[in-house]
């Protein structure tokens, strides 16, 4: 299945990770205007630890443009609790670990080699996709394509 576009509508789910319960898309925006999913391949690999380093360091730009951050990869909720610890990350990292890639899948990323692809979607209060985006895997998209739709989506 290909990645899902924008104005499809966004999958729910429920996931556990860093969040002291598990976590739903739908409790995430009603909380906000916006919802960024960022699927990644593996913590601790320098690629997702660069990207998601950076995403922490921009957080304050996202909440003013009204979204909040949610990491979704295949590691197990105390791997990405580690990782969240490691790299001082904030945001919810959420394992999609069982069913290994079930959520993923539904997005349309999961790889055939066990990990999500590298994708950015932003996902609006009413669950539906307004932005898409899948990186190589081994490039770090950086947080300019993010902010510059928000950016957008502000004005529209």
């Amino acid at each position: 299945m290909p990645p899902l576009t924008v104005g499809a509508k966004a999958p729910d789910f429920t996931l556990e990770g860093t969040t002291e319960e598990p976590l739903t898309l739908w409790e995430v925006l009603k909380e906000t205007r916006f919802a960024i999913l960022a699927f990644y391949p593996l913590a601790f690999s320098p690629v997702c630890s660069d990207q998601l380093s950076l995403y922490q360091e921009v957080s304050d730009e996202f909440e003013r443009l009204g979204a909040r951050v949610i990491g979704v990869s295949v590691d197990s909720k105390y791997t990405q609790q580690a990782f969240a610890k490691s790299h001082g990350i904030t945001f919810p990292l959420l394992a999609d670990f069982h069913p290994k890639g079930a959520v993923a899948e539904k997005y349309g990323v999961m790889r055939e080699d066990g990990v999500a692809e590298r994708a950015l979607f932003i996902v609006d209060s009413e669950g539906t996709i307004r932005y898409s985006y899948v990186s190589e895997l081994r490039k770090n998209p950086g947080a300019d394509g993010l902010l510059e739709a928000l950016d957008s989506m502000q004005e529209g």
